[in-house]
C-alpha cells in the first residue's frame, strides 16, 4: 500500500467503528495480471502493524467467504447472466482506438467521454460476422436518465449515465468482470451498507446504483474522501516510491507516528502528533474532514 490507501483505509475503518459497525477487508484482486498472492498478504500485515483489525474478510474468512473476488468468478457469472436475461447487456467488439475516433474531446465544463453506442444496435448477423475476428467485451445499457444520490461527505450529487459515461463494461473481452460490476455484486451479497472510498470514484457512484437498482437490491451509504495528492497535482499511486508503505515505515517506525501524520493531514487532530486508532476513534467525525484535496507532502517528511 502507499500512504494514499492507508489514508482511505483510517478513515473507513474510523467510519465503520464510530457507528458501531464491522469493518470488512476484501481482496479486490479481479485482473490476474496485477494481482498476487504476497500482495494481498503484505496488505494484511500493514493494516495490522497499524492496528486496523478488520471483523472478517482476507485470509480470516466469514461467512460471505471467499473475501476474495479472484475466487468469486461464478458468483459474478450467476449475475451477469442475470443481466443477460433481462436484455440489459450486450457484446462490443470497439477498440479502445474505435472509441476515441468517434468522440470528440470534451470542453472545459462539458461532460467527460462518454461510450457513443457504437455496437449497441448491431443485428444478430452482424454480431456473428464481428464475433469471428474479435471476443466481445460486454456492456450495460444505461438510460438517458438522471441518478442523483446523497454523498456523506459531499452532499448531493447527480449524473446522466448516457452523456457522462454512456453504456459502460461489465465484463471484458478476456472474460475478466469489471470493477463495477464485481463491487455491486460483493456489497449486495456481503450486506454492506457503508462504503468509504477516494473522491476519485465519486464518478462511478451512478453506474453502481444503477447496477444495484436492476437488482432490486438496497444501496449502501456512500462517503468519498479527498484525495491525497502529489506536489504537481496528482493522485497518489505506486509510482510515488517514497509514499510506499516499506518508505514510510523506514521514517515513521512506529504506528503512531503514521496515524498522527494522517489524522493531522485530514483535520481529524489539530497538530502532528503520535496517536493510536483508538485516540483517532475519539477524536472522528465527518464534519472535521476537509472537502479539499491535501498535498501530502506538504504533511509528510522524508
Amino acid at each position: 500500500m502507499h500512504l494514499g490507501n492507508v489514508y482511505c483505509a483510517l478513515l473507513s475503518w474510523l467510519a465503520a467503528k464510530s457507528e458501531g459497525g464491522e469493518w470488512v477487508l476484501r481482496i479486490e484482486d479481479l485482473d490476474p495480471q496485477r494481482s498476487r498472492v504476497e500482495y494481498a498478504e503484505q496488505i494484511e500485515k500493514d493494516l495490522d502493524w497499524l492496528g486496523l483489525k478488520w471483523d472478517e474478510g482476507g485470509s480470516k474468512g466469514g461467512i460471505y467467504t471467499p473475501y476474495y473476488q479472484s475466487q468469486r468468478q461464478e458468483v459474478y457469472d450467476y449475475y451477469f447472466r442475470l443481466l443477460q436475461q433481462q436484455q440489459t447487456v450486450y457484446p462490443c467488439f470497439c477498440t479502445r482506438a474505435d472509441i476515441l475516433a468517434a468522440t470528440q474531446a470534451p470542453h472545459l465544463g462539458e461532460p467527460s467521454f462518454a461510450y457513443p453506442g457504437t455496437c449497441r444496435n448491431l443485428t444478430e448477423e452482424e454480431r456473428s460476422r464481428k464475433s469471428l475476428l474479435k471476443k466481445p467485451s460486454y456492456r450495460l445499457k444505461v438510460p438517458d436518465e438522471t441518478v442523483t444520490f446523497k454523498d456523506g461527505h459531499y452532499g448531493p450529487c447527480q449524473a446522466n449515465l448516457a452523456q457522462t459515461c454512456g453504456d459502460f463494461i461489465v465484463r471484458r473481452a478476456d472474460g475478466v468482470f469489471a470493477y463495477q460490476l464485481a463491487v455491486v455484486v460483493d456489497d449486495m451479497l456481503m450486506h454492506i451498507n457503508q462504503v468509504v472510498r477516494g473522491r476519485d470514484l465519486l464518478e462511478s457512484t451512478p453506474q453502481q446504483i444503477y447496477l444495484y437498482e436492476l437488482f432490486n437490491a438496497s444501496v449502501p451509504e456512500f462517503y468519498h474522501v479527498p484525495l491525497l495528492m502529489s506536489p504537481e497535482g496528482s493522485r497518489l499511486c505506486k509510482r510515488d516510491k517514497s509514499m510506499h508503505m516499506g518508505e514510510l515505515k523506514k521514517i515513521y517506525t512506529q504506528p503512531e507516528q503514521l496515524l498522527g501524520l494522517i489524522g493531522a493531514m485530514c483535520g481529524l487532530i489539530d497538530k502532528q502528533e503520535e496517536v493510536t486508532v483508538a485516540e483517532l476513534l475519539h477524536e472522528f467525525s465527518w464534519s472535521k474532514l476537509v472537502k479539499h484535496d491535501i498535498n501530502a507532502y506538504s504533511f509528510a517528511k522524508f
